[in-house]
């Protein structure tokens, strides 16, 4: 069984072989994929549009627009839930307050300032360490706090360089 939530609503899907039940209830309905995010469906007389706008695969979590009208789907699976029974489904989320020097080297360049939203994988600042810049990059979702570096400063390995 899953758990689906639909903006502020919450509803129970079970799907069994070829047949789905929302909330107990057996789901009758034609649905033609007409390319990769786009999906027509006929239902109790009704016609509808549904566009998958945007996916992450990693929080299971999709903004599905409907005969324009633009929903947030968050679904949970058994295990999903379990995890969230025993307490356990937030370990997986990354909590990150800080970043340090990998290695010791030099400044060449902040790629951001105090203040920005920066998102995982963004370039946050260049480091120049045994003739090789290499390009330090966010490890999660952040806003950054404080820059305690700039370029041309020298710093040691473990030397707190960023606060989110």
């Amino acid at each position: 069984m899953y758990k689906i939530k639909v903006n502020q609503h919450d509803f129970k899907l079970q799907r069994n072989a070829d047949q789905l039940q929302l909330n107990g209830h057996d789901i009758a309905a034609d649905v033609r994929q007409l390319n990769n995010n786009l999906y027509h469906i006929i239902k109790n007389r009704g016609s509808y549009n549904a566009e998958v706008v945007s996916f992450d695969s990693q929080t299971k979590t999709a903004e599905i627009k409907v005969n324009n009208n633009l929903y947030t789907v968050g679904a949970k699976d058994e295990f999903d839930q379990l995890l969230d029974q025993m307490g356990l489904s937030n370990l997986m989320a990354a909590k990150v307050s800080d970043i340090k020097a990998p290695m010791p080297g030099l400044v060449l360049k902040v790629l951001v300032e105090e203040g920005a939203e920066v998102k995982k994988g963004e370039s946050l600042f260049i480091l120049e360490a045994m003739k090789m810049e290499n390009i330090i990059k966010s490890p999660a979702d952040v806003t950054i706090q404080t820059i305690k570096m700039q370029p041309g400063d020298k710093v040691e390995k473990g030397q707190v360089l960023m606060l989110f």
